[in-house]
């Protein structure tokens, strides 16, 4: 089985940590959809990252229906709760990070226009946007000691640490851990994780 799909984007890093947490070996083939398009069209023509290629042949697309699948065949623990109450928070953080992390690639996107072809309004809709969902974050965050949803390291807990890694590389100026120091935290201490270590950002 292959993942493709650089790692500096939190969609293919969240979907190679999960792969890992549930126990499904991999080759991660480190793709560029800008520097390796060709290449990587060749593999998937929708050139889309992460796409994870089956030993048969089958693929399959988009880092939320990767994890959706590993959930179910991984041997590993479940990464989602059972209970309704905690199944909800869950997935309502996950919802959080995955618009955390969408806002980040697109503050990026906007900023390889052209300057006279940026839209200063659009981005500061979509700057406004991204400090909603790490202000909505932090609250969520605060006051807790460990993981965010229960006393176990869930889905929740893995995006939101891989689209503050992300979004700290990519737009510190932005998101400044004093201001979000629950998250901050969160992340360092999912960061120490074996599975994080070893599929670092960079």
């Amino acid at each position: 089985m292959k993942l493709i799909g650089m790692l500096d984007s939190p969609f293919v890093r969240r979907a190679a940590i999960t792969l890992t947490l549930k126990g499904l070996p991999f080759e991660h083939l480190s793709l560029s959809v800008f520097r390796n398009f060709d290449e990587f069209q060749a593999i998937n023509p929708l050139v889309k990252a992460p796409t994870l290629v089956g030993d048969d042949g089958w693929q399959l697309v988009d880092s939320s229906l990767i994890i959706d699948w590993a959930e179910s065949v991984g041997s590993g623990p479940s990464l989602m709760p059972v209970d309704p109450a905690e199944r909800l928070r869950a997935l309502r953080l996950t919802g959080l990070a995955l618009i955390a992390a969408e806002k980040s690639v697109q503050i990026i996107y906007e900023g390889k226009r052209s300057e006279d072809h940026r839209d200063a309004g659009w981005l500061a809709r979509v700057q406004g946007q991204l400090k909603a969902a790490y202000t909505g974050l932090e609250r969520e965050a605060k006051g807790r000691d460990g993981w965010l949803v229960n006393s176990t390291l869930t889905q929740a807990d893995i995006t939101i640490a891989v689209a503050w890694r992300f979004t700290q590389l990519v737009q510190p100026e932005l998101i400044a851990p004093q201001d979000y120091p629950a998250l901050a935290a969160h992340s360092a201490r999912a960061e120490q994780l074996p599975a994080f270590a070893a599929l670092p950002p960079v």
